[in-house]
């Protein structure tokens, strides 16, 4: 996490991007050309509709995908020209996944979910258990360390995973559709939880095809047909919405 109050910087850098999927004879433009900043500690919603290159994008930036040309750099690395171990490393330490199905193991308790990225890092047990009560502490679920997922609520197990993916102490946190399988109310409890992770300096990015959703964000991302159409801070989108409510309506 970046210490709040500290220069902004790129932590991602997205540079003319595209992806050309192969299948069979026919070729699929993904992402045409696609740039892209976001500076550490900053919070930013993705929204598109089906096959606006959203989700393709975000794989790209979880080192789950690669860019068929153009340069995506994370921390200063371009990531694009890593190998599969190399990109092992960097999903594991640098990047934080929350999806929106939990993907708890059933048998497994809070605690010991959240541990399990800490298996692949180079500490030793008395560290891990630390480290996953402290990201359980960062999402309120201190009391709930030696539940299992079927002793939680929905809300409760979408903390666990954040706390999962806060555990390797990530460069960034990724979340696709993290509120998609929670009820209204759950779902403002959890952003409200990703706010106050941000305003602890973490970087932010999340899919979401909701505008309630998206702001929570600072910041809205909107692709379409493989660009970028729209970038604007949340700010802006809410008194451009205003305006529009305010004109008046043509008979």
């Amino acid at each position: 996490m970046t210490a709040p109050g500290a220069e902004p910087r790129p932590v991602i850098r997205v540079e003319d991007v595209h992806r050309v999927y192969e299948l069979g004879e026919t070729r699929v433009h993904a992402l045409r050309g696609v740039s892209v900043e976001v500076d550490s500690g900053e919070f930013v919603a993705i929204m598109g509709a089906s096959g606006s290159g959203k989700s393709t994008f975000m794989n790209m930036l979880g080192c789950l995908d690669r860019p068929t040309s153009g340069r995506y750099s994370l921390e200063g690395v371009d990531v694009s020209t890593l190998g599969k171990a190399e990109l092992a490393v960097i999903r594991n330490r640098k990047i934080g996944f929350v999806f929106q199905g939990f993907n708890l193991l059933p048998r497994t308790t809070a605690l010991e979910n959240t541990a399990l990225p800490t298996l692949y890092a180079p500490i030793g047990k008395a560290e891990r258990e630390e480290r996953a009560s402290e990201a359980l502490a960062m999402v309120g679920l201190t009391d709930r360390a030696g539940h299992y997922p079927s002793q939680m609520s929905g809300g409760q197990q979408q903390r666990v995973a954040i706390a999962r993916a806060l555990v390797n102490r990530p460069a960034i946190l990724l979340a696709d559709e993290p509120t998609g399988n929670l009820d209204s109310r759950t779902s403002v409890e959890i952003m409200e939880i990703f706010q106050n992770l941000n305003d602890r300096g973490l970087t932010v990015v999340l899919v979401t095809h909701e505008l309630d959703i998206a702001q929570f964000a600072k910041r809205v991302i909107t692709f379409r047909d493989g660009l970028v159409r729209k970038d604007v801070s949340v700010g802006d989108q809410l008194r451009a919405t205003e305006v529009l409510r305010t004109l008046p309506t043509l008979d």
